[in-house]
């Protein structure tokens, strides 16, 4: 370690000493009353809807507004994860879907109050539904996901009663009503201070909370450190009971050596940045509870931009797919922290109706070569294989093996470690020919994942694939409401990916959550962060 991060890493522990354990209002309260949680990223604003929004800001939103709706939870590798299949009231007591799937009616809880003392009513609910189709936001884009589009879809029937109207009965609408965008908003607090420029209060919002959920905040320093306290009037729980901590601190802590020390010290509660091997460190020394979470919603993979040459043709895309040391990737990389999606065996019935699912491929150079003959490349040829500096930890010893393993079949290969912005921007320019990235779902189901990666000329569609039977198959799924034909449809779309090969799916990582053994209740949730009010102390 050299003199400049030793003294970084000194100055972040001091820091995180000062706040977590003896500063101003933090004295007061008992050390199980607090949860104190430490993270590399910062949390920039109090509106989730913000663009630029950081995730750690969705987790701050999450806990201090409420949604309509929210996701249950089930079992998955022995813990907790949401369920997109299980959606059940959170503001609303209880909701209705008519036969025809049409509308979505809601009935609020005639107890449920913002934090201010004041009632919520259906007027809220449309005008914070208004807002997220209407502001310029993250929020309209996600919405349109579930053909929610318009204020005309919002009516209040009564004042605690709200319908949605959708043109077609899509899968996806209610779920989206269980996003970190759908937050319901004291209309009238907002209103007091809109302007004509600003009509949502965008600007306002950014740096204050106004809404019903189990805290609220009690100190923002963006970039730092936000503290929550606990609403005793919340009434979005369930089981029916108030969040378990009284007081949530979120400190952004640089530094990850510095973090995953506040937490084995006992000086902070939870973690859930820390890279593999660290997580693996702490696992193995034994004082840590350490819940290790595929990000079943979340891929890693290696992508071709289908546009470009030689990676217009599908043979050269399945040689690469064949030339791929998939083991050695995910042990350098991950440590094999994760769930690996490769050397799969697809049999009758297969593959599932799942997106994600592991794929038939594997190490075979013979096939490889064999391939590259046949897309008339039997010499090989050069490339570029990109990916970002925030990456670097797991995306550099990839971009060694797959050179190294790529040599062998005549392929030559330049590695490019770039900017993240600069990554971004050729991303989003279609000038990549070759790269690793990541995608993840708030809504993981087959056509939502066909849909927003592998359609359309938009920045998310990686590959930029434009392929009819994938675009017919992912829009009919879109709103088919019988399971059986949905699944034959999504059986179908995978097939066809794995035709096609426009990237090549190489493991969910494991989220791995570092935390006292005193910790209880954590849930793997949809925007991987953690839900403050899941959890307790023993």
């Amino acid at each position: 370690m050299t003199p400049t991060t030793l003294t970084r890493t000194l100055a972040a522990a001091a820091l995180a000493a000062t706040v977590l354990g003896a500063a101003g209002p933090a004295r007061a309260q008992s050390r199980a009353e607090t949860l104190r949680y430490v993270t590399g990223a910062t949390v920039n604003t109090l509106d989730p809807t913000m663009p630029g929004t950081t995730r750690e800001a969705f987790a701050i939103s999450l806990s201090t507004y409420d949604r309509l709706v929210t996701f249950g939870r089930k079992q998955l590798c022995g813990n907790w994860v949401f369920d997109l299949d299980a959606v059940r009231g959170e503001l609303a007591e209880r909701y209705e879907v008519s036969p025809d799937g049409l509308t979505l009616t809601f009935f609020l809880r005639k107890n449920a109050r913002f934090q201010d003392g004041t009632p919520v009513t259906a007027e809220d609910v449309k005008w914070s539904l208004d807002r997220a189709v209407s502001a310029k936001s993250l929020a309209a884009p996600q919405l349109l996901t579930g053909s929610l589009t318009s204020p005309d879809q919002f009516k209040v029937v009564d004042a605690h009663t709200v319908q949605v109207t959708l043109p077609k009965p899509d899968r996806l609408a209610l779920p989206n009503l269980a996003t970190v965008y759908a937050i319901i908003i004291n209309s009238k607090a907002a209103k007091a201070h809109a302007t004509p420029e600003d009509p949502w209060a965008q600007g306002w919002l950014k740096e204050h909370a106004v809404g019903s959920g189990a805290y609220s905040v009690d100190v923002f320093k963006p970039g730092e450190q936000v503290v929550l306290r606990r609403n005793p009037d919340w009434t979005g729980a369930a089981p029916d009971k108030p969040a378990g901590f009284k007081r949530v601190i979120a400190q952004t802590i640089p530094d990850a050596a510095t973090r995953a020390n506040l937490v084995e010290k006992g000086d902070a509660d939870i973690v859930i940045d820390l890279q593999a091997n660290d997580a693996q460190a702490l696992k193995e020394r034994g004082k840590l509870t350490v819940t290790a979470t595929p990000q079943f919603n979340a891929v890693t993979f290696v992508s071709f931009n289908t546009r470009m040459p030689p990676f217009d043709k599908p043979e050269v895309r399945q040689a690469i797919a064949a030339a791929l040391p998939y083991d050695a990737l995910f042990k350098a990389a991950l440590f094999g922290r994760g769930k690996p999606l490769f050397g799969a065996t697809w049999g009758e019935g297969d593959p599932a109706p799942t997106f994600p699912v592991p794929q038939p491929v594997s190490l075979d150079l013979a096939r490889a070569k064999t391939l590259l003959a046949e897309a008339g490349l039997p010499e090989g040829f050069s490339t570029t294989f990109s990916f970002n500096v925030g990456q670097a930890a797991t995306a550099e010893p990839m971009a060694a093996l797959i050179r190294e393993s790529l040599e062998k079949i005549g392929i030559r290969v330049e590695i490019q470690k770039l900017p993240d912005a600069q990554m971004s921007t050729l991303i989003s320019e279609k000038k990549v020919p070759f790269f690793t990235e990541g995608i993840v779902a708030w809504l993981p189901s087959p056509d939502y994942f066909y849909r927003n990666f592998y359609t359309g000329n938009q920045r998310w569609n990686y590959s930029s694939i434009d392929d009819p039977e994938i675009n017919r198959l992912a829009g009919e799924a879109r709103f088919e409401r019988d399971p059986a034909k949905y699944d034959d449809a999504a059986r179908a779309l995978n097939r066809r990916a794995l035709a096609l090969m426009p990237q090549i799916p190489l493991w969910q990582a494991n989220q791995d959550a570092v935390m006292l053994p005193t910790v209880a209740g954590y849930t793997y949730q949809f925007h991987r962060q953690v839900d403050y009010r899941d959890l307790s102390r023993r």
